[in-house]
């Protein structure tokens, strides 16, 4: 049976993978919106086939803390706390380089959305290992 907080620890991570897509979202609105202000005067961003599979392997990679913690093993406590925290710690650092480059409001919406979220995940996490 699934133990009551391994619900909780997986809600706590899904918070930061949706912040992740509604950032991601918010951002292909915000550069749009951009080219479309400019008249088609600003250089287009196009992904390779190998770009288009990094991002979505990425991204993807956003379900599996959640689904490793309801798992509830030793081993794979200790796989959800530092798979999350790469793509914690990943997501922030390029939400917060592509926030700088594309507009301010980016960086509030990462650090709002992924980052917090993403902090209060990793510590449940580390409490939880410890407690166990």
């Amino acid at each position: 049976m699934i133990q009551n907080y391994s619900v909780k620890l997986a809600l706590a991570w899904l918070v930061p993978a949706v912040g992740a897509a509604i950032f991601v979202t918010i951002q292909c609105f915000s550069y749009l919106n951009g080219y479309v202000a400019s008249g088609g005067t600003m250089q287009a961003i196009t992904f390779d086939p190998a770009a288009l599979w990094g991002v979505s392997v990425f991204y993807g990679a956003w379900v599996v803390p959640p689904l490793l913690a309801l798992v509830g093993s030793r081993s794979t406590d200790w796989a959800m706390l530092i798979l999350g925290g790469l793509l914690f710690i990943m997501s922030t650092l390029a939400g917060v380089s592509d926030g700088l480059r594309d507009g301010g409001h980016l960086v509030g919406l990462e650090l709002l959305a992924v980052t917090l979220p993403g902090v209060v995940a990793l510590i449940m996490s580390w409490r939880h290992i410890r407690k166990n």
